[in-house]
């Protein structure tokens, strides 16, 4: 219903293989036992467990040993400024986001905390499917957590939904994540179009649409997101 083509691809055949330092390995099982946490259910809000992506409305999921994968299409990289740069967000100095600066680049509203030492975070993120007023804007709700400084040593892990005409060619809210060792300069990237971040789970798929989506006086969805070590 998106026009995307999902593939479903062997774990150990998946991009971050293709890294130096993972070349040759396979991935890991996740782990059994994840971080215990409150759940909290309201009659407003509704989430889809098994299925919250367009392509995977109809109970149709990869096998196991396999990862979903969104098919990189050409018109996906003529959408894009530079070959290199396909999938990468703009080297651009990042800015704080506890700073209500943002020099006309960005608009956003931002809850944070600082501390010494985090294993963990998790959030519940609404998802709506905002319009943008150009291919070249973007609108997205997401769950930052970073180490190191706002300088070149900037550690970023990114997870949450988007909608970026010039990314993925349309107005859908698609489930992302981006990662980044060097403040975005030449590491890191969206989803799965580059080597790095290993993927484990077959029934999602990095850069496919969300399905439903918020509505103005309507039902209400959201998606749960956790970052652990």
């Amino acid at each position: 219903p998106d026009g995307d083509i999902i593939d479903c691809v062997l774990s150990h055949k998946q991009p971050a293989f293709d890294h130096p330092e993972l070349r040759g390995q396979r991935p890991l099982d996740p782990p059994e036992r994840r971080p215990k946490g409150h759940h909290h259910r309201s009659s407003t809000t509704h989430r889809a467990e098994e299925s919250f992506q367009l392509w995977s409305t109809n109970d149709e999921f990869c096998p196991e040993g396999t990862i979903p994968m969104r098919r990189t299409t050409e018109t996906d990289f003529l959408r894009a400024s530079s070959f290199t740069r396909f999938g990468k967000k703009k080297t651009i100095r990042p800015i704080r986001r506890d700073s209500s600066t943002s020099n006309n680049v960005h608009e956003h509203a931002v809850g944070y905390v600082t501390g010494q030492e985090f294993y963990g975070a998790k959030a519940s993120i609404n998802v709506w499917s905002p319009r943008v007023t150009n291919p070249f804007e973007f609108s997205l709700s997401q769950m930052w957590v970073i180490a190191g400084s706002f300088g070149d040593d900037l550690n970023t892990i990114e997870a949450g939904w988007q909608v970026s005409p010039e990314l993925y060619g349309d107005s859908f809210a698609r489930f992302f994540t981006y990662w980044t060792s060097d403040a975005y300069q030449a590491t890191g990237c969206y989803n799965l179009l580059c080597s790095g971040f290993v993927q484990t789970n077959n029934r999602i798929a990095l850069g496919a649409a969300i399905s439903p989506t918020s509505s103005y006086n309507g039902g209400q969805f959201d998606i749960s997101l956790l970052i652990w070590k």
